[in-house]
This record gives C-alpha cells, structure tokens and sequence, in this order.
C-alpha cells in the first residue's frame, strides 16, 4: 500500500514538476513577445528612412522658377500659363513629432496675380516667413509625406497668406525643395 501511495505521489510531482515548466516556458514567451512588440513600437518611427526627398540633392543646379512637374499639382494649368514667381528664403523647421527628431527643409515659390503683389511681400516678408514657419512646425510627417498632404499644406499657405494681402492675391504655390529628414 506504501508503495502505490509513492507510486502516486512521484506520478503526481512528476505531472506537477512538468506543468510548472510549461508554465516558465509560456511566461518567458509571451515576456520576450511583449519585450519585442514594444521594442517594435519603440524603434518604428526610426525605422523610417532618414532621407525621405521629394526634391533631388544630389544635383547643385537649380532649375528655372517656372519649370514645375504638372502631375504634382492637381492644378491642370501649363506652364506658359504660370503667372509671375515670388521665390521665398528655405524653411528649415522641426516637424510635430513625438520624438522630436524630425524636421523638414523646404523650399517654395509663389505665384503672384500681379506685378504689384510683389512689393507687399517684400515689405511683409518676416510676418509671411512666421505664418509660413508656424503652419509647416504644425505638420507631422504623416502628413506632409503624400501628395494629398503637400497639396493640402500647399492650399493652407496660400489661403493664409491671401488673408493677409491687399494688392491681389497668390494664385499659386511650388515648391522648389522638399526635404523630410
């Protein structure tokens, strides 16, 4: 009778010992699981490549003002229809990021309705670099990285710099640079 007793007792510490190690085994899974998925989340957003270009850096030449792809705008005018260009200074601004550690350049020219618009900018030139540098700080990468999202920050420029204007109005914006980095 002893002898089943121990017989049972080792089939039960036996079951016992191997169900505990099952249990450490699923435990340090699902720790390094958890452990990678959060590193994943972590480390993604750098994961993203540290040049993203729409305009080229490699070659030094500018190219003429006028000169603009027309399948980057949804705007279906030609070029010879392109109306006076006003280049402004780069922009170089950090992006709304969660880690801080974007930030774009960015380069743009805009289209004047007339000749005398020209003088106005010229004369409001740091109050269009603020309202331009306090609209691109309020992006994040997502969403100036389509071209829906450079088409729509395009058109928040415009229409706030239009606000502001007396002697006509910009019918236009190219950007010339576009760096995400």
């Amino acid at each position: 009778m002893a002898e089943e007793e121990n017989t049972k007792n080792a089939a039960t510490e036996k079951k016992s010992n191997n169900m505990l190690i099952i249990i450490i085994i699923v435990v340090l899974a699902l720790i390094i699981i958890v452990g990678a998925v959060v590193a994943f989340m972590l480390m993604g957003s750098d994961n993203v490549p540290a040049n993203t270009q729409v305009a080229s850096q490699t070659s030094e030449k500018k190219l003429p003002q006028t000169r603009q792809s027309s399948d980057e705008y949804s705007d279906s005018r030609k070029l010879n229809d392109i109306g006076i260009l006003y280049p402004l200074d780069t922009f170089t601004v950090n992006l709304k990021s969660d880690s801080g550690r974007r930030y774009l350049k960015v380069t743009m020219s805009l289209e004047l309705e007339g000749k005398e618009l020209s003088i106005e900018l010229d004369n409001k030139s740091p109050v269009i670099r603020d309202r331009v540098i306090r609209i691109l700080t309020s992006k994040s990468l997502e969403e100036i990285s389509s071209k829906k999202g450079k088409q729509k920050v395009s058109e928040q420029i415009m229409d706030t710099l239009n606000a502001m204007i007396s002697d006509g109005r910009i019918k236009g914006i190219y950007f010339t640079e576009f760096v995400v980095q």
